[in-house]
């Protein structure tokens, strides 16, 4: 069982008449994972708070007329202009079944190191998160790196720094670990350089009355 939780209902309009249901509250969705998908439809108000806590990689448990099934989020769309959800795909699980998830990397205790504390470097994350795989009951929310040995600014973190914890592994078999995840930079250096490429950039003169005349005069008259 899942600590979140949605009570979805059984739907009949699909295609272009689910606008009736959107004008309702409701949010369309899908289910998968059964012999066939499964039409359901949602509270917004009550979907969008779960959708914030689960994201991509934590299971919910879905209450589908009375009918409990774990599952996770497979895809939300968007509304690219009101940034509303208009539909949900969730992907059934079980219990006892390892599974993919996209998982959030953070970066934790930077602040604590000699990089941040000593020489004031900064931190830029590349790969924000990752692909893992693990029965839904040992998902964790996130993927951490502790950044707190960071000193010298060619230190880097890699996937490899990720301590991944029981019973969880990357999905990717051949996930190179040796790629960089965050790496550090000096702001001082970094906005010197901008400094000096503004200084440096070549500047066109306006030209003289004389060289427009002498270019006028260089070009044939258009027929008529």
């Amino acid at each position: 069982m899942s600590e979140h939780k949605l009570a979805l209902e059984k739907r009949e309009l699909i295609g272009k008449k689910v606008k009736a249901l959107r004008a309702k509250g409701m949010i369309p969705s899908v289910v998968y994972g059964g012999k066939k998908p499964l039409m359901m439809a949602s509270d917004y108000v009550a979907t969008e708070k779960v959708l914030e806590v689960v994201g991509y990689h934590s299971p919910l448990d879905l209450d589908m007329d009375g009918k409990k099934q774990m599952a996770i989020v497979k895809n939300v769309a968007i509304d690219p202009v009101s940034r509303k959800i208009v539909n949900v795909e969730f992907q059934a699980i079980s219990a006892k079944e390892a599974v993919e998830a996209t998982t959030p990397v953070e970066i934790v205790n930077f602040e604590a190191s000699e990089a941040s504390k000593v020489y004031h470097f900064a931190l830029t994350q590349s790969i924000e998160e990752l692909e893992i795989k693990a029965k839904p009951a040992d998902l964790p929310e996130r993927l951490t790196i502790d950044a707190s040995g960071l000193k010298d600014v060619e230190d880097k973190l890699t996937v490899s720094d990720i301590e991944l914890s029981s019973g969880v592994e990357f999905a990717d078999k051949e996930l190179d670990k040796e790629q960089v995840v965050a790496s550090l930079y000096d702001p001082a250096v970094e906005a010197e350089k901008r400094e000096v490429e503004s200084v440096t950039e070549p500047i066109e003169e306006p030209e003289s009355e004389g060289e427009a005349e002498a270019e006028s005069e260089a070009k044939p008259e258009a027929e008529s």
